[in-house]
């Protein structure tokens, strides 16, 4: 069943792109060459990585009670699926939880439009009410990417990015907000919901090898437990 719900999302995400192509297909104006890179987490991580930053420097990171892991997809939409797993505890007010992976064999120091298609399980509703933030509308997911390797790093008295992700609602240079975790109704059950950032694309530059690295992940205002479930990842590449 699993394999038919991300056939439909594969369908999906075709007939999107068809529809954002150029209007004018004469030499002087000529279509765009698009890479898609399509993860369904079927198998395993797929070269994702994951990893947790915005919490203080001098915090034991195992009080994040941070997951990261190949996992079978929750009950209430289990039909066999697999996903990947993010879970951690955010006692800080701002948590950033992510998943990272390299993208190779591009056009060396090129500057791409990157638009991104995530589906994932969540089980928070929009208008739930939480210490600090919603569980839902106070979880925000972000995506993009960088030239270098996105990684904690200290940053003050904190651990912060190397990268400009911006900070739970707002967006930075390198990541783009596609919306919150929340989802509709008032049930705390897991289901799938898709994000994109199809209407405001990011621009990432590969390096003089061809490669650029993308990140996913979700920027906590929510003073508790999140946990998701990354059910399939697209990544669309416009030259």
């Amino acid at each position: 069943m699993k394999a038919v719900v991300k056939y439909a999302l594969l369908v999906a995400w075709a007939l999107l792109s068809l529809g954002c192509g150029e209007d004018d297909e004469s030499d002087t104006n000529p279509i765009k060459p698009i890479e898609k890179l399509t993860y369904t987490f079927e198998q395993g991580a797929e070269g994702w990585q994951g990893g947790v930053s915005d919490y203080p420097k001098d915090w034991d990171r195992e009080r994040l009670e941070f997951i990261f892991e190949h996992a079978d997809l929750p009950e209430t939409i289990n039909e066999g699926g697999q996903g990947m797993k993010i879970s951690g505890r955010n006692i800080s007010d701002d948590l950033f939880m992510f998943m990272k992976r390299q993208i190779t064999g591009l056009q060396p120091n090129h500057k791409y439009r990157v638009t991104f298609l995530v589906e994932l399980a969540s089980m928070y509703p929009e208008q739930s009410v939480g210490i600090g933030g919603s569980p839902g509308a106070s979880v925000y997911l972000k995506a993009g990417g960088a030239t270098i390797e996105p990684a904690p790093i200290e940053a003050g008295t904190n651990i912060g990015m190397n990268i400009d992700k911006g900070n739970q609602a707002q967006g930075g240079r390198d990541m783009k907000v596609l919306g919150t975790v929340g989802i509709p109704g008032e049930a705390f059950e897991y289901q799938l919901i898709q994000r994109d950032n199809r209407q405001d694309p990011i621009e990432i530059t590969t390096d003089s090898n061809g490669s650029l690295w993308v990140i996913v992940g979700t920027d906590s205002g929510f003073e508790g437990t999140t946990t998701l479930y990354y059910n399939t990842v697209m990544v669309e590449l416009e030259y």
